[in-house]
């Protein structure tokens, strides 16, 4: 039987592809839950967003989460719903300039 190719989102690749500017930290979370842990090492480095934090839970499995100014997010759901925080618009056309509007009077 043949194997179905899985569709790629073209909103969440251009979002991981927004992503990949965006600073990130490693860290383990040890005892605790991936989201604490994520919490707790944010507030020990004064870490300011936008900022990409990879938590390793166990040996096979790596939780990502989006630090943004409202809050904590999964770092997927940032990847499909990028355009919803403005920290990640600057990021979208980072070589495009703002353009001049002149007005005649």
């Amino acid at each position: 039987m043949a194997r179905r190719r899985k569709r790629k989102s073209r909103r969440r690749q251009e979002g991981r592809r927004i992503l990949e500017h965006v600073p990130q930290y490693s860290i383990e979370s040890g005892q605790e839950k991936p989201v604490t842990a994520a919490r707790k090492f944010i507030q020990a480095e004064g870490i300011s967003p936008p900022a990409l934090l990879l938590v390793k839970r166990n040996e096979h499995t790596t939780d990502r989460y989006f630090w943004a100014e409202k809050g904590l997010f999964g770092a997927q759901y940032v990847e499909e719903n990028h355009f919803l925080f403005p920290s990640l618009r600057e990021l979208e056309h980072p070589n495009e300039k703002p353009q001049l509007v002149t007005v005649s009077v």
